[in-house]
This record gives C-alpha cells, structure tokens and sequence, in this order.
C-alpha cells in the first residue's frame, strides 16, 4: 500500500508536473477504475508522457483507463506528492483536472485496467486513500 504525503494547490502554479489525474462523472455517479491484479479503486491518471502537456495527459489517460470518449474537462488543482509507493520513492507535481464524461467505449486492448465502476459515493477501497478523499470533497464543494 502507499505511504504517500501530499499537498494542493492553486491550479497551474508548480510547474514540472510528471503526473496528470482526472476526477470524473458520468450520469451523476464518480467514474473510478481498478488494475489488473489490485482490489482497490482508483480515479484516472498517470504520468505525463514526453512531449505531452498535463491536460494532454489527463484525456489519454481519461480515455486508456475508463474508456470516456466523450467529456468535457476543466483544470482543478495542482499538488506535489512524496512517499514511497510499492517499494519506490517518489516525489513529483501533478495536476488534476475534472471531467464530465457524456459517452464511454471500450477500454483500449493494451489498458492496465480490469474494470470501470461507477458509485454514488466516492469508495471505501482506494488505491490512494487521503489523496482521492481531498479530491472527492473538493469536487463535491465546487458541485454544489
């Protein structure tokens, strides 16, 4: 499991960012997808490929993950996360964007998800549990 720190902050305001997340919606309900192997939920995101910029990144991954074909999205915040994860340190900015998901297709052949799950309520079994509950709440605050 992780054992990661993390902190937000206005979006654009970090600059070298290696990881792009996506909070999504579909119909009402949060969008989140679990690996191959794993138990746990997670929402979309990964690194940023070279040559890729973070809103780049978050569609790649919104659409390799869940399989979203058609969204709308909008930048969210930024954040700086370090611990160690699975035996590896990391310690790197990201942003997060937020998606509206209108239409799914099939999750790509090549996607390291199993499966994309829609809930009511974000889920108890998170792959990385505080970082998705911050996350979760401020997009439950800028619903309203």
């Amino acid at each position: 499991m992780s054992a990661l720190e993390h902190k937000f902050y206005p979006f654009d305001t970090l600059g070298g960012y290696k990881f792009a997340d996506v909070v999504a919606k579909y119909d009402g309900k949060w969008v989140f997808c679990r690996h191959k192997g794993r138990t746990t939920w997670e929402m979309a995101g990964g690194h940023i490929e070279a040559g890729e910029t973070p809103l780049e990144a978050a569609k790649r991954e919104l659409f390799e993950e869940t399989g979203a074909i058609h969204f709308d999205i909008e930048p969210l915040c930024d954040y700086f996360v370090e611990g160690d994860l699975r035996g590896v340190h990391i310690e790197a900015y990201g942003q997060v964007f937020y998606a509206k998901v209108h239409a799914f297709g099939e999750l790509p052949p090549e996607s390291e998800m199993e499966k994309v799950e829609l809930f009511d309520e974000c889920p108890k079994e998170l792959t990385y549990p505080g970082h998705t509950d911050e996350l979760f709440a401020m997009i439950v605050a800028k619903d309203r």
